[in-house]
């Protein structure tokens, strides 16, 4: 058995053995179940809300809210990390900038994206945006930082001019760090846009979960908050494996 898959066992199981003993405890009463519902149960809500189509609509607007978020922030966290990489007084600039920058949460300014564009889903996307840049930003430099410089030279044998030099030798072969960026700007624009649906929009997933507390509705509050659990593990899951097979194709050529 691979080291990788070893790995991802030993997670599967220390998470099967964190339910299993949630759901002991508030089966016997340690944990009151009128806060934490047992994970049974929260499975249970969940299931009935899909087959109701009770989250179809705030699916929509949360995924493809998250998912252009997301889209946007790769492009230009990834072009803005080549322009920052490529000019160092601007990086010189910059670095304490990304350095500092989560120190701030992001969807403070949520309001004012909303004063400025309106209630819809531009600024929400904003905000998931602005909340998954930098992280790509800062993978972008590191790769850059860790391109071998025979790569380069390579390149200029070939005469390769800069933009097909990025394209074809220097994005490939910081790839892995970039992708390490992808997988925290996905993370960062799920946070970002649940984040605001939960305090001022009228709609998504976020919203329904916001909903369901202020009703009580524990139950339907535990579905929701598992559904996007779980799509967020299995959208981070998804980039993992993409690495892997990338990482293991670099190595046979």
């Amino acid at each position: 058995m691979s080291r990788s898959r070893t790995v991802i066992l030993v997670r599967a199981a220390v998470l099967a053995g964190l339910v299993a003993l949630l759901e002991v405890l508030c089966r016997v009463g340690i944990v009151d179940p009128m806060a934490v519902l047992p994970p049974s149960e929260m499975v249970g809500a969940m299931i009935d809300q899909l087959r109701s189509g009770e989250l179809d609509e705030s699916m929509v607007q949360t995924f493809s809210t998250i998912g252009l978020a997301f889209g946007v922030a790769v492009a230009l966290g990834t072009l803005g990390g080549a322009v920052v990489h490529a000019v160092p007084r601007l990086r010189r600039a910059i670095d304490p900038l990304l350095a500092s920058y989560y120190a701030v949460p992001t969807f403070i300014f949520y309001p004012l994206l909303v004063a400025l564009l309106g209630l819809g889903k531009l600024p929400l996307v904003v905000l998931g945006v602005l909340s998954a840049t930098p992280a790509v930003v800062i993978s972008t430099l590191a790769g850059l930082d860790g391109v071998p410089p025979v790569l380069r030279k390579v390149a200029r044998v070939q005469r390769l001019g800069r933009a097909r030099t990025l394209w074809l030798v220097v994005l490939p072969a910081a790839l892995p760090r970039l992708f390490g960026g992808f997988k925290l700007a996905l993370s960062y624009a799920l946070i970002g846009v649940i984040a605001g649906e939960f305090i001022l929009s009228g709609s998504g997933l976020g919203y329904s979960i916001s909903f369901a507390y202020q009703s009580f509705d524990s139950r339907a509050m535990y579905g929701a908050m598992l559904f996007v659990l779980l799509v967020a593990v299995g959208a981070n899951t998804l980039l993992y494996v993409w690495e892997g097979r990338l990482a293991r194709r670099r190595l046979r050529t």
